[in-house]
């Protein structure tokens, strides 16, 4: 089950899985068997709630995404944390309240962090990628630079994300990151197994959009892909992530103030 990361909260039902009709596949989460992120480790990760989405036959639902900084105004995330009330991917204003949240490992506090609203999102054309301005800058919270260069079969990426621990899960208000290694590289996507701390390590609902990076040596992180979908969490099976070198040339005709 691919994009099975976005997982609908119903206002007046359980938690139930949001499946994404765009793509022709299903959403996807947050990490299970992963590590609690530590006070200024990724404070480029982006936790974002999705309040009052409306369906097509009127009732209302709350969701999350994952995301990542990557300029002072703008976001990368799963295209399809972004939809209409067919959940067709869409572009524009979003059609529901967008809330968010970094410089933090834990949002309990309200105050943590700094608290933005997504005001207009672009969806790429090629995979599961959006972009989204923020209504204000982020400053003091450096971005991840673009990946311009195809992933290679074997690498060790790491990836934080704010979804649930396991597929039956409410979304983390505790940042959770883990590492995996590339076992495939596709046309648009780059498809990764759990490696550290377990073979399970793996994204949950609710992780759409984290963000899987790099870490050179003696250089800045940098952002590879971003979680689109895969199995139930935990697993120890490919998932799926999208490629971000394959859409930098686009982002930054989008994003004029990227690093």
């Amino acid at each position: 089950m691919r994009l099975r990361r976005l997982l609908a909260r119903a206002v007046s039902t359980a938690v139930a899985v949001l499946a994404v009709g765009a793509l022709g596949v299903a959403p996807a989460a947050a990490i299970a068997n992963g590590v609690a992120a530590q006070e200024g480790q990724f404070p480029f990760a982006v936790q974002l709630r999705l309040d009052d989405i409306t369906r097509s036959d009127g009732t209302t639902y709350d969701s999350a995404c994952s995301g990542v900084l990557i300029s002072p105004t703008w976001i990368m995330t799963a295209g399809h944390c972004f939809h209409d009330g067919n959940r067709n991917r869409v572009s524009g204003a979003p059609r529901y309240a967008a809330t968010a949240r970094l410089g933090t490992a834990n949002t309990t506090d309200p105050a943590a962090g700094v608290t933005r609203t997504v005001e207009w999102v672009e969806q790429s054309g090629v995979n599961d990628i959006a972009v989204a301005r923020l209504d204000a800058p982020v400053d003091g919270i450096a971005p991840l630079d673009l990946n311009t260069q195809a992933p290679r079969k074997g690498q060790i990426l790491t990836f934080a994300g704010w979804g649930a621990t396991s597929s039956a899960g409410a979304p983390s208000d505790q940042l959770y990151w883990g590492e995996v290694k590339v076992s495939a590289v596709k046309t648009v996507d780059v498809l990764v197994k759990g490696y550290w701390p377990a073979p399970t390590t793996s994204a949950c609902p609710y992780d759409s959009g984290a963000p899987y990076f790099a870490t050179p040596s003696g250089s800045s992180p940098i952002l590879v892909s971003v979680e689109s979908g895969g199995p139930n969490c935990p697993h120890r099976l490919q998932e799926t992530t999208a490629r971000v070198d394959v859409v930098a040339g686009w982002v930054s005709s989008v994003v004029t103030d990227l690093p």
